[in-house]
């Protein structure tokens, strides 16, 4: 079989919206490694928040997609830390939180800096940060270097922050809406698919053999450049149209179904069957 570069998001697909991660899919994955595929967690969390998840499911070395593709790691459990940065992007947020301030005045605004560290307005805390943020005021905000800037709203729907932020015409940064009016900002052209590109042109792997699952807006861009991308049985229409075909929700294991198919038939538990693909 050939060797396939699997690239997984995390909330929604790894893990469920609670944060649990399901032994059917740990198995899975466990499966896919020792199959001999690569398989790169990619997503929006940061590094402190990504590489718990990669311990849960022992995934010690390869490479993991953080920061909607801001920061790319090399896992190396030989290393100080257990890995280092091969590739960061980042972007002077000025401007856009001048113009978001005034669209959306009462927004909590934080900001993800090179180090993985945080600083945020209202002491604006997330899971997805992977650490404290440090409160500081919206003037230091803006003279931040940043990887990645997180804008949440509890005053709006999702399509409605979406409208705002369409309306703002954010020029010289790439962006998604998440499932709640919750907004991730990164420098231009950087997504899961740019940074995910970078690391299929180093490894050497054909564009065939990609294979990407996700449920999120931040993920459309990486199911469209997969080979094979998948979309979450829960994911909004706009993500499963990225895709290729549609799995099981995240409730349903959907995540696992597409790792065993990746596995040689002779190599699968007994009582493991791989549902046929749903076409989006």
């Amino acid at each position: 079989m050939t060797q396939k570069l699997v690239c997984l998001d995390v909330d929604g697909t790894i893990v469920d919206h609670d944060g649990h991660l399901h032994e059917p899919v740990r198995e899975a994955v466990r499966a896919v490694v020792e199959a001999g595929h690569r398989v790169v967690i990619a997503t929006g969390r940061s590094r402190g928040a990504t590489l718990p998840v990669a311990k849960s499911l022992g995934i010690e070395t390869g490479y993991m997609v953080c920061s909607n593709g801001g920061v790319t790691l090399r896992l190396d459990p030989s290393l100080e830390e257990g890995y280092e940065v091969t590739d960061l992007r980042t972007f002077d947020p000025h401007s856009v939180l001048a113009q978001l301030r005034d669209r959306l005045p009462s927004a909590k605004y934080a900001l993800e800096l090179p180090d993985g560290s945080f600083r945020s307005t209202e002491r604006f805390q997330d899971m997805s940060f992977g650490v404290d943020a440090e409160g500081v005021s919206f003037e230091e905000l803006m003279s931040t270097t940043a990887v990645r800037l997180v804008v949440f709203s509890t005053d709006s729907s999702a399509e409605e922050f979406g409208r705002a932020v369409e309306g703002i015409g954010l020029s010289g940064v790439a962006y998604s809406v998440g499932w709640t009016a919750w907004l991730d900002i990164a420098a231009a052209g950087v997504t899961k698919a740019s940074a995910l590109e970078g690391l299929r042109t180093v490894l050497h792997v054909d564009p065939a053999d990609t294979v990407a699952v996700g449920d999120g807006r931040n993920d459309v861009e990486m199911l469209r450049w997969a080979g094979r991308g998948v979309a979450m049985g829960q994911a909004v229409d706009e993500v499963k149209e990225a895709a290729d075909e549609v799995t099981g929700g995240v409730d349903e294991h959907g995540l696992a179904d597409v790792l065993w198919s990746l596995v040689p038939e002779a190599d699968r538990p007994a009582g493991v069957r791989v549902p046929e693909p749903s076409a989006r």
